[in-house]
């Protein structure tokens, strides 16, 4: 009987077959005469049998996460509580924990009760838990999709530099490094290289770490993150962007509906159905916000996390909505090259951000094109209009009516999953109090 190297998901195709399989140990039940050992691997659990004398022998000196090299015959398909089992013909353990485990990943509800420092502090461990692998199996679909979707309609992925000369907006929220000598930056975002590549490509996009010297500490705030960028020429409107976002977003949702119904189940997710999303301008989302404060609150001008939990549940009692996009920012809460919307009042922009059950995920707009336009911006803000040369190389030789948007592919993941903080949609978080590991 030949043997076949296989994973935990394709146990069901070889029902009597001899195979091997690799993975680390979850757990063992040492019956004496007789070991049951759970086996972790990349694709999820099984269960070997041993009843040689020689390999339970073998199991008696191996512990969890040890890695192993098994080989055996597949049993019969289980019921649905339970795992495939092999049992077992031979055994190899490949390496051995070098100390005891800090934290019992095998037990999910002690898993599920770690303080966030805990789970973070023994990170490399704790990703090994089954629960917290899932988020990133999600988000790894997530990207996929992004991808998926935005190729199918010619958009070209870019990587731009993350070292930079200037800061990308103008803000302060910066981290300055030493660069041979120079003062440099790390990237806020990609805007003013995706901005530039609308002119070579007219369709870009990318999935990359961006970086805000964000000094709050929140379970909404990281200060690396993953931000999926998109940046499209030749627009009529800001309404193009939300109608692209709009299906992107039910894209991406759909392909992980379909490929992560294990990973959903671990954290009882459930998917948004995603519609034509609703949209409202900022002034009457406010207005909504303010009906429903409580009484002897102060009437809120703005959104503050609190408006925007209030204005999603709004949607979601009134239209059955998970998403809502918020329109008509003002001007000077938007950056420089936000485009201006004409209305009367405080100078509106054609800019957005889309709500995902009470949290901001998206930001976008229309930019300004014009050369022109752009400089006299720049120049309201009290900026260096010098300082934005390379910048406006492309301006200067003409740009389309363009704009885009950026998803915070942490965020969308904490909103989908329930996660009490955005850290821990991150790998390895960073924010103003850690750095390690």
């Amino acid at each position: 009987m030949t043997t076949q190297e296989i994973s935990s998901s394709q146990l069901a195709a070889h029902s009597g077959a001899k195979v091997r399989i690799h993975g680390h140990i979850q757990s063992i039940r040492d019956m004496g005469n007789l070991a049951f050992v759970v086996v972790r691997d990349m694709n999820g659990l099984l269960q070997l049998v041993a009843e040689d004398p020689n390999i339970v022998s073998i199991i008696k000196t191996a512990s969890a996460e040890t890695a192993v090299v098994a080989e055996g015959i597949v049993g019969a398909q289980p019921q649905r509580s339970e795992l495939f089992e092999i049992m077992l013909t031979s055994l190899e353990l490949l390496s051995t924990p070098a100390a005891s485990l800090p934290v019992e990943i095998s037990k999910q509800k002690k898993v599920d009760a770690l303080a966030l420092s805990t789970m973070l502090d023994h990170r490399a461990l704790t990703l090994r838990n089954p629960k917290v692998r899932s988020i990133f199996k999600i988000e790894a679909v997530f990207c996929e999709a992004f991808r998926e979707f935005l190729r199918e309609r010619s958009f070209t992925e870019i990587h731009s530099p993350k070292i930079v000369a200037t800061g990308t907006e103008g803000g302060a929220q910066l981290f300055k490094l030493n660069y041979f000598g120079r003062e440099a930056f790390l990237a806020q975002s990609p805007q003013f290289y995706k901005q530039i590549m609308v002119g070579v490509f007219e369709r870009v996009f990318e999935v990359a770490p961006v970086y805000r010297a964000e000094e709050h500490d929140t379970t909404r705030h990281l200060n690396e993150y993953i931000s999926m960028d998109v940046e499209m020429g030749f627009i009529k409107s800001e309404a193009e962007l939300m109608q692209l976002l709009n299906e992107l977003v039910a894209h991406m949702f759909e392909r992980v509906s379909e490929k992560c119904s294990e990973e959903l189940r671990f954290h009882n997710a459930q998917i948004p159905k995603v519609g034509q999303i609703p949209q409202i301008t900022l002034a009457a989302a406010v207005e909504i916000v303010n009906q429903q404060k409580k009484a002897g609150k102060e009437e809120k001008t703005d959104l503050d996390p609190e408006g925007e939990k209030i204005i999603c549940e709004h949607f979601y009692k009134e239209e059955g909505s998970d998403l809502v996009f918020i329109t008509g920012y003002p001007l000077s809460v938007r950056p420089f090259y936000a485009m201006p919307l004409e209305a009367e009042g405080e100078p509106s922009s054609r800019s957005f951000d889309l709500l995902f059950r009470g949290l901001e995920i998206t930001t976008g707009g229309q930019r300004i094109h014009r050369y022109e336009d752009l400089v006299g911006a720049i120049e309201r803000r009290g900026l260096d209009v010098e300082t934005f040369g390379d910048y406006l190389q492309c301006f200067k030789f003409g740009m389309p009516p363009h704009g885009g948007f950026a998803i915070g592919l942490e965020r969308i993941a904490k909103q989908l999953l329930g996660l009490p903080s955005v850290k821990l949609a991150a790998l390895f978080p960073r924010d103003i109090n850690r750095m390690t590991p």
